[in-house]
């Protein structure tokens, strides 16, 4: 069993940055973020494997990074140039196998909430 701690998530005014963390109880192997609106479905973000391979959603490619410490348990997600429509909550998730799907991802976290304002 992993547990998963998100920290970082706040208010934030568009255009502005936040950086996300996810500390992890255990070994890992994927790792990814999801972020969930008010009425919408889970949606996938980013996801890293063990060796570093990244991969992003189009929503956020150019404007999100994200990177991990193996040494650390832990995983970040570096968010720039926010936009309102990043309002979300954010869970990181841990799993096996790489991939966009939340089924894929055998433990989550709490989440984090971020709002970015206009």
């Amino acid at each position: 069993q992993v547990q998963l701690v998100e920290s970082g998530g706040g208010l934030m005014q568009a255009g502005g940055s936040l950086r996300l963390s996810c500390v992890a109880s255990g070994r890992t192997y994927v790792m990814g973020w999801f972020r969930q609106a008010p009425g919408k479905q889970r949606e996938w973000v980013a996801r890293i494997t063990t060796i570093g391979s990244t991969n992003y959603a189009d929503s956020v490619k150019g404007r999100f990074t994200i990177s991990r410490d193996n040494a650390k348990n832990t995983v970040y997600l570096q968010m720039n140039s926010l936009k309102p429509e990043d309002t979300a909550v954010y869970y990181c998730a841990a799993g096996r196998v790489a991939g966009a799907t939340p089924a894929l991802y055998d433990y989550w976290g709490q989440g984090t909430q971020v709002t970015v304002s206009s």
